[in-house]
């Protein structure tokens, strides 16, 4: 499977970060099988970091899914949601995972998320407005057991 990570240097080597900011799936190390997004996610990096859009390619063999605890989201559900929250608010602490894969919060669906938050409605009224988006994916590898199963075969600048 390729995987892509947009940046604004090359990465050959993924490590977790200390002082990671709350995200999505958690402390982890992000890629997506979707390359424009990662082409996307390069470009908004390097214009708030300054660099040069990069996107690496890496590659997780189908074996490997089988040797790390997976956590996967197939849509943006409750429990989706209540993940993603509990991640951003910092509030689940570490959650134990390997990797955690699914949907992206994109520019849509943060709006949602962050007035559910704010508690601008409730729970049932975020889900409604969440299913019917179009995500991309994300893979968040958040141990150093799943960064070795990954394998980086190139960087690309755009």
């Amino acid at each position: 499977m390729d995987l892509y990570h947009g940046s604004n240097l090359a990465v050959e080597r993924p490590r977790l970060l200390p002082h990671q900011r709350a995200l999505d799936f958690g402390r982890g190390f992000y890629v997506t099988s979707d390359l424009r997004q990662a082409e996307r996610w390069a470009r908004s990096v390097a214009r708030r970091r300054g660099g040069s859009p990069t996107v690496c390619t890496y590659q997780l063999s189908d074996e490997s899914w089988d040797e790390l605890d997976v956590l996967r989201f197939e849509e943006p559900d409750g429990a989706w949601l209540d993940f993603v929250v509990g991640n951003r608010k910092e509030t689940l602490g570490a959650h134990g995972y390997d990797i955690v894969a699914g949907p992206v919060a994109n520019d849509t669906t943060l709006t949602v998320i962050n007035d559910y938050m704010a508690g601008t409605f409730p729970r049932e009224i975020a889900i409604q407005l969440l299913l019917p988006q179009k995500l991309t994916d994300q893979y968040a590898f958040c141990s150093e057991r799943s960064l070795a199963c990954l394998t980086f075969s190139g960087a690309n600048s755009l």
